[in-house]
């Protein structure tokens, strides 16, 4: 029997657990920061900073500390982001057409200007680029829904998009083992489970997560985030969409099977037996509560249809090549009989 002290202990125990599970979770948003100064390269203090993110409406806000600096954290990946600066007495300045990356903080500058218009003398000024930068990360790269929708692809799985990364060799990075990288989906874990391989579904040959369902995918080689870590090879983090101010759907059907695939491989003809692939998939999104609650739901079936394998056996004498083995046919009739 467990006593009261031995229940609470073991209690505390579960709940520092799952905590310490809890905060090895990734990164899911983006920020935005910057400074504002005046017209003279001053720094103003106490401005205010709207950023909006038209699609949806969401509105993020900020103002500037003493050095003028500003920081907008928990903002949405992607965009298009219009953001103003305003502060009283000097106009509002406005920028639009701003997007933003995963787990990447975008440097974003505003000069003020007085509100009376002045004509005054023009003088060009130029800088190095700063030696340290919140821009500067580490060495990553980013695709988002724009990349992932126009690029061409078969397995319709991430792979075909995270070899952008120069330091891909396949699902490799680095020359890491794949089952070194660490894959996140909206900060969870997704790695899979039994260390077979180094993706999700791999095995199975398709991606539990559909392709149109992904917002931005980012490949981490060596970040200098304490957010990130848990892998050798790279951090392979995704986010999934959500919905906008405005309804929308789409529907979508692929197929493959042997009249599009070729028969002769060199010198050498090869069967590729006959075999059947069909994908239909449908999304759907739009407003819950407008500008502050939306839905997004995607859905996904797919069937194949192929022969175990198309190598055949030698009836002797035949050349090896193609989908014809060196293994005889007399030896494989004997195992089976044995």
């Amino acid at each position: 029997m467990i006593n009261i002290k031995q229940f609470i202990s073991f209690s505390v125990f579960i709940a520092v657990f799952f905590c310490s599970q809890v905060s090895y979770s990734q990164v899911t948003t983006s920020s935005l920061n910057g400074i504002i100064t005046e017209k003279g390269g001053e720094p103003l203090p106490g401005a205010n900073i709207i950023a909006v993110h038209v699609p949806s409406g969401t509105i993020y806000g900020g103002s500037s500390r003493v050095d003028g600096r500003y920081f907008i954290p928990g903002m949405r990946v992607g965009g298009p982001y219009k953001v103003t600066a305003s502060f009283v007495g000097y106009e509002n300045q406005v920028k639009e057409n701003i997007y933003l990356s995963l787990g990447i903080s975008s440097d974003l500058d505003f000069t003020m200007s007085d509100e009376i218009f002045q004509l005054g003398e023009i003088t060009v000024t130029s800088q190095r680029d700063a030696i340290f930068s919140s821009q500067r990360t580490g060495s990553s790269t980013s695709i988002g829904k724009e990349a992932i929708q126009a690029l061409p692809t078969i397995s319709r799985r991430i792979g075909d998009f995270t070899r952008l990364t120069p330091q891909a060799a396949g699902n490799s990075f680095s020359g890491q083992d794949n089952r070194l990288n660490n894959i996140t989906v909206d900060g969870s874990y997704f790695n899979n489970s039994f260390g077979l391989s180094g993706q999700p579904g791999e095995r199975t040959g398709v991606s539990p997560i559909s392709i149109d369902a992904i917002e931005q995918v980012q490949v981490s080689i060596a970040p200098y985030d304490v957010r990130q870590g848990n892998f050798v090879g790279a951090g392979v983090n995704t986010v999934t969409k959500s919905g906008t101010n405005e309804y929308s759907g789409a529907a979508y059907y692929t197929f493959r099977n042997e009249s599009l695939v070729g028969t002769e491989a060199k010198l050498n003809q090869v069967n590729p037996g006959t075999f059947k692939y069909n994908l239909f998939g449908a999304t759907v999104s739009g407003p819950i509560v407008e500008n502050k609650l939306f839905f997004f739901a995607n859905f996904e079936t797919d069937a194949l249809t192929q022969p175990g394998t198309t190598f055949l056996a030698n009836t002797g004498g035949q050349p090896v090549g193609g989908n014809i083995t060196r293994v005889l046919a007399s030896d494989l009739d004997g195992l089976s009989s044995f």
